[in-house]
């Protein structure tokens, strides 16, 4: 199975980051002279992505102006929220915008290096709904955790609170849309909440580990951090 396609979750208020970034959606924010999302875009390109589609809201003309002018030549489209809809309804909304069955689902405002044919395999293999991208840490407490059998099946979600070492959720999600969208959620709705903690135990949701570099710039601290290493990689 080769995966093509991409939902780039970009409508966020960035409530957290605002002390940094006063005007600008969270993926426009500037990282060592250029937005975040050029580091998203161009990463997952290498992934064998080739066609975007960006789920915009908050300042939206700011993405698509950037987008027009610094990326001319990206196969991509647009899905614009006329009210936020939540990270589930923002997904159902742009899956309506897929080509393919089975497609990427990355968040602007993290970017998490995966392996995407080896993520793509396990998915195949397990025929799963859906696979979640799972990144190993120790000592956090920003993250619920998650729990997967010999098999890879997601079978437990922890509240967030201090853990030693677990799983955390990499916000990196590979989804079979017709799967998805057979459930008949609403249009407002948690992805994390009430798809995938909601539907774990009745469908067939795989977790994939994955080792590689994880930034999220969601809050100052690490936005600062990003500055540094993202220009190394």
């Amino acid at each position: 199975m080769k995966i093509t396609e991409a939902i780039v979750l970009a409508g966020g208020l960035g409530t957290r980051l605002r002390s940094a970034v006063p005007d600008l959606p969270k993926c426009m924010a500037p990282v060592a002279g250029k937005p975040f999302l050029w580091y998203v875009i161009n990463y997952y390109q290498k992934q064998g992505i080739s066609r975007f589609i960006f789920s915009l809201g908050y300042k939206h003309e700011i993405i698509t102006n950037y987008l027009e002018n610094e990326f001319p030549l990206l196969n991509y489209s647009v899905v614009i929220e006329d009210q936020p809809l939540g990270t589930g309804g923002a997904i159902q909304l742009a899956a309506k915008a897929a080509y393919t069955n089975d497609v990427l689902v990355l968040n602007g405002d993290t970017l998490f290096q995966i392996d995407l044919p080896e993520i793509a395999a396990l998915h195949e293999k397990a025929n799963a709904d859906a696979t979640l991208s799972l990144k190993p840490m120790k000592d956090f407490d920003r993250y619920g955790a998650v729990s997967i059998d010999g098999n890879f099946r997601i079978i437990a979600f922890k509240e967030k609170q201090y853990y030693e070492e677990g799983l955390i959720n990499g916000g990196v999600y590979l989804i079979n849309i017709p799967r998805l969208l057979e459930q008949a959620l609403p249009e407002k709705f948690s992805f994390e909440k009430e798809y995938y903690e909601a539907f774990y135990k009745v469908l067939n949701f795989t977790g994939a580990i994955q080792n590689g570099y994880f930034i999220d710039i969601g809050i100052p601290s690490d936005f600062e951090k990003a500055q540094i290493e993202l220009p190394k990689l």
